[in-house]
């Protein structure tokens, strides 16, 4: 799964993210696009999204190593309110919101968007998670089961399509076994 990632990706804003949340211990999943793209399917993707268990400790530690490489929330709040839990659901049920997306300065071309709410139980999730060597950091990425059932909630033309080229990596490695 990696290789494939060494071999086509260049050094990117994305390692700059991994490295500081690794640094600061933060537990989270990689889902979307990039997720596909480590699992093996190529295709372009501008932004980064991330589950993140939602504990206090967890969620200010993901902040701060975010805020450290110059991201703040795309909406004119605060990045500490994303640590209220009140706060987020007041997100979710009064603007329908599910991630908030955080852009930085110094990294234009890369987005992040992180769920608000854990769209799976995500203790399981992580435990099912693969981990991916890029060689300077070890990304947590959503195993391929997740991964299609969030993308077939979406149901958007593109989640059916990184739907249709994961099931078809996973039919290679299972036939290739």
């Amino acid at each position: 799964m990696s290789a494939w990632y060494a071999r086509n990706v260049e050094p990117s804003d994305f390692d700059a993210i991994f490295i500081a949340l690794q640094a600061a211990h933060v537990r989270y999943i990689v889902v979307g696009g990039v997720a596909v793209v480590l699992h093996g399917s190529p295709r372009f993707t501008a932004d980064l999204d991330l589950v993140i268990a939602l504990d206090d400790e967890n969620v200010r530690a993901a902040l701060a190593a975010l805020e450290g490489l110059g991201y703040r929330p795309r909406a004119p709040v605060p990045a500490q309110q994303f640590a209220d839990p009140q706060t987020r659901r007041s997100w979710i049920e009064d603007n329908g919101l599910t991630v908030s997306s955080l852009w930085s300065p110094d990294h234009p071309a890369t987005e992040i968007d992180i769920f608000v709410e854990e769209p799976f139980p995500f203790d399981d999730a992580y435990t099912r998670a693969v981990q991916a060597d890029l060689g300077t950091s070890m990304v947590t990425v959503a195993s391929v089961a997740d991964l299609i059932a969030l993308k077939r909630r979406a149901g958007r033309p593109k989640d059916l399509a990184d739907i249709s080229a994961l099931e078809a990596l996973t039919a290679e490695v299972d036939g290739g076994e």
